[in-house]
C-alpha cells in the first residue's frame, strides 16, 4: 500500500508538465491593433506555462520592463529578430516591451495565475504612449 501511494504521487508529479500550455505571441510591424504590436497584447496563463515570442517581422524583441516583474519570475531580454521562450515561474503581472518600439507603445501584459496588477504596476519608467497602451490593456481585462 505504501509503495502504491508513493508511485501514485510520483506519477502525478511526472505528469504535471503535460498540463502546461505554450502561448505564441507574434511581434509585428502591423497587426489588428495597429502598428508595432504584440499579438495578442494580453495573455492569461498559469505558473509552468511558456510564452513563445515569435519574430514575424524584423526589428523587434521582447523583454521585461524593470519594476513590472513579480517576485519569483526571472526577467528576460530577447535578442533583436530572434524568438524567445519564457517559462512562467511565479504568479503576478508581467510587463513586456519591444525595446526599439517602446516609444510607439509596443507593450503587452502577461497575467499569471489570475493575479491582479499591483498598485504600482504603472509607475515603472516608460514613455507616455507605452503607459497609455498598458492602461488600455488593463482596462480591457477588468
Amino acid at each position: 500500500m505504501k509503495y502504491a501511494l508513493l508511485s501514485a504521487a510520483l506519477l502525478s508529479l511526472v505528469s504535471l508538465p503535460a498540463f502546461s500550455e505554450t502561448y505564441e505571441v507574434k511581434m509585428l510591424n502591423k497587426g489588428e491593433a495597429g502598428a508595432m504590436v504584440f499579438e495578442p497584447h494580453f495573455i492569461a496563463a498559469k505558473t509552468g506555462d511558456t510564452v513563445k515570442f515569435i519574430a514575424v517581422d524584423k526589428g523587434h524583441n521582447a523583454e521585461t520592463i524593470k519594476g513590472m516583474v513579480p517576485e519569483g519570475q526571472e526577467p528576460f531580454e530577447g535578442k533583436l529578430n530572434e524568438e524567445i521562450d519564457v517559462q512562467l515561474t511565479a504568479p503576478g503581472m508581467i510587463g513586456v516591451k519591444c525595446k526599439p518600439h517602446l516609444g510607439m507603445g509596443m507593450v503587452m501584459v502577461i497575467q499569471v495565475d489570475g493575479a491582479e496588477a499591483p498598485a504600482d504596476f504603472l509607475e515603472a519608467k516608460m514613455p507616455g504612449k507605452a503607459k497609455k497602451t498598458f492602461e488600455k490593456i488593463l482596462s480591457e481585462v477588468h
